[in-house]
């Protein structure tokens, strides 16, 4: 089973992680997490989180936790993507800021998902505000996740977005603007609600409104 886990085609892969995860085994954690930092594929990588889920949270969080420090970034992240799935709420306090900052991408984007799912009631606006300075950051890909992030945390994250929306930076103004839509209509989609705010920055909103009246 050990062999199969790491075989050369990744469907061998995907059934050798459903037949440990039906099966669950304390002696498989460790090369379920090692499997996770090294695996290519996104769908093995899911299942071996899924099989992780199946495993006593109070054996599989220890080691997840030393994952979230590891050097290789696909570790941090699906280490965190496991934290989320697991949704162990004492798992909060190994957030790091680091991780919310990272330079790496995919790893900030699952910090920020697994944040959300963590964060208790009274860190919300914190996390709101660690959020929302980072709007700008990155891709259409991380951009839309900064802003799903922030839509899930809810009317908390409206007073830092109102702010972000005012900023001097087209791009961080914009982005905020795209996420306040799109929390106030979440049917609007992000390309549509990033356009939106791109012309409301562009004109200012005075101008914009005059727009919209005219073009009502």
């Amino acid at each position: 089973m050990v062999d199969a886990l790491s075989a050369a085609d990744s469907s061998v892969r995907l059934q050798a992680v459903l037949a440990v995860g039906s099966k669950p085994d304390p002696g498989f954690l460790e090369t379920l997490v090692e499997r996770c930092a090294v695996e290519p594929d996104f769908f093995v990588r899911d299942m071996l989180t899924w099989a992780l889920t199946r495993l006593p949270p109070e054996i599989t969080l220890p080691r997840i936790r030393q994952e979230l420090d590891s050097g290789r970034t696909r570790a941090r992240s699906q280490a965190l993507h496991t934290l989320s799935k697991i949704g162990d709420k004492s798992a909060w306090a190994w957030i790091t800021r680091e991780m919310l900052r990272d330079v790496d991408d995919e790893v900030a984007r699952t910090a920020w998902r697994v944040a959300v799912v963590l964060v208790p009631e009274d860190e919300k606006r914190d996390l709101a505000d660690e959020l929302v300075a980072q709007l700008g950051r990155g891709d259409r890909t991380v951009r839309l996740s900064l802003s799903r992030a922030l839509v899930d945390l809810g009317d908390v994250a409206e007073p830092a977005l109102q702010k972000a929306a005012a900023s001097s930076d087209p791009a961080v103004a914009a982005h905020a603007s795209a996420t306040g839509l799109l929390r106030r209509n979440p049917e609007t989609g992000f390309d549509a609600a990033v356009d939106e705010a791109r012309r409301f920055v562009s004109l200012g909103p005075e101008r914009a409104a005059a727009v919209e009246s005219t073009e009502c």
